[in-house]
């Protein structure tokens, strides 16, 4: 079997798996942490499910300027300061503990382990500290540290998922656009390289890092 084909295949099947996902836990330091690294996935998982619950928790923010996924259930939006998670670690540590006691999800959102930015990294690390029997999937935020890899899991997107994240950022999150990087056509070019690398079947797509993948249980 070709190379292509045995990628679309495969991403037929991530598909299939994450279409079965009812209840997602997304994370994010900052209020548009999540939208840029999964934002598309989120819109696709909630077009192709009837019955999907999310909770979503953003650490660094307010609630002005924080923004929800559609049929959210839960949005907790915490007020740690920009920048300093890693030197306030024990309340920020609380904070996802108080996650595990109510919401079990099949699918976990997070920072990728090797983003650069400080805040980024102490989200994934306490994502895999407090969540060890769960499907974890990291996304990408592209940004001036140049801390881009190469991802392992993609998730193709139409083009219309693809149009309606970027317009949702750059409408929701309009304190960015004086950021150099903060632009449409990043985002456009991201998924459309994200496509290419995925052999995706699509124009655009999202990637993220799995680390650890247990198949389904057997009889």
């Amino acid at each position: 079997m070709g190379g292509v084909e045995s990628s679309i295949r495969n991403q037929e099947v991530i598909s299939c798996n994450l279409n079965r996902v009812k209840r997602v836990l997304c994370l994010g330091a900052h209020s548009d942490d999540i939208e840029i690294g999964c934002g598309g996935t989120v819109l696709r998982m909630i077009e192709q499910s009837k019955s999907i619950e999310f909770y979503w928790l953003v650490l660094s923010s307010n609630p002005t300027r924080a923004t929800e996924a559609e049929r959210s259930k839960t949005v907790v939006v915490k007020s740690f300061r920009d920048g300093f998670l890693p030197y306030i670690g024990a309340p920020v540590k609380e904070a996802f503990e108080e996650i595990k006691t109510i919401f079990v999800p099949g699918v976990i959102f997070t920072h990728f382990r090797q983003d650069l930015h400080q805040d980024h990294r102490m989200v994934c690390e306490l994502t895999w500290n407090t969540f060890r029997n769960h499907f974890i999937l990291e996304y990408e935020v592209p940004k001036y540290d140049a801390d881009l890899r190469s991802p392992n899991f993609f998730v193709p997107l139409s083009d219309r998922q693809a149009r309606k994240k970027v317009s949702g950022l750059m409408r929701y999150f309009a304190t960015q656009r004086n950021r150099l990087w903060f632009s449409e056509d990043l985002f456009y070019g991201l998924m459309r390289l994200r496509s290419i690398e995925g052999a995706s079947p699509t124009r655009h797509a999202e990637a993220f890092h799995c680390r650890k993948v247990l198949l389904g249980r057997t009889n």
